[in-house]
């Protein structure tokens, strides 16, 4: 049997959802500051204070709509993640400034498919970082969409970018218990990152997330 993806829970909003996520065993754990639109959104400091209980061997991402590399430097030491999901697009030349700011944290890219050129984007960010993200995002609409939204993207597109690029990639976007076999099947990720698809009105529910992990353990 194939060693199963990297399980990343997002959306972290409180102690009741960080204990039912690490009693699970997932691997990663998102927190959402500041977007301008999606489910998840907490402050710095709530997320500053959910960090003190995540153990060190859990990967704690820390999702940024901010573009300046300084303003992004700033709150990841706030907020003391080891590891930065970029939501928006970051310039390179400013990824080249986060890296050489913060070494030890991890850099996560998020690529938000819609296109079949959004290959070469995946390209290019893949390599200025430690990870891909293909989500479901709308960087472009009026009032952007940079994840959160609870709907699958092209996943043919994803399978493609997996099989170009040389660093983990995580799959994203309207993910749940009915798909997610499908998907890893199809795409290949190294992980899956999930929010809604194991959530009853807004809260992590335990039972959905083990209906979830139940999926992926099968494949």
């Amino acid at each position: 049997m194939n060693q199963r993806p990297k399980i990343k829970i997002c959306c972290i909003t409180n102690k009741s959802d960080l204990r039912i996520a690490l009693d699970a065993g997932v691997d990663a754990l998102g927190f959402v500051s500041k977007m301008p639109s999606g489910p998840g959104v907490i402050s710095d400091l709530e997320i500053k204070e959910l960090i003190r209980f995540v153990p060190k061997t859990i990967t704690s991402f820390l999702l940024t709509s901010l573009t300046d590399p300084w303003q992004i430097i700033s709150q990841i030491e706030y907020c003391g993640t080891n590891a930065a999901q970029l939501c928006n697009y970051v310039g390179i030349e400013d990824l080249h400034e986060i890296r050489s700011s913060l070494p030890d944290i991890k850099i996560m890219n998020v690529v938000h498919v819609n296109t079949y050129d959004d290959i070469a984007l995946a390209k290019q960010y893949a390599l200025n970082g430690d990870f891909l993200l293909l989500d479901s995002g709308k960087p472009k609409a009026d009032i952007q969409i940079l994840g959160g939204s609870g709907i699958p993207h092209n996943w043919n597109i994803s399978a493609e970018i997996v099989e170009r690029v040389k660093i983990p990639v995580w799959l994203a976007g309207g993910l749940n218990a009915e798909n997610v076999k499908e998907a890893i099947g199809k795409v290949k990720p190294y992980g899956i990152d999930v929010c809604s698809g194991v959530r009853k009105n807004g809260a992590l529910d335990a039972a959905m997330l083990k209906e979830f992990l139940e999926q992926i353990i099968k494949q």
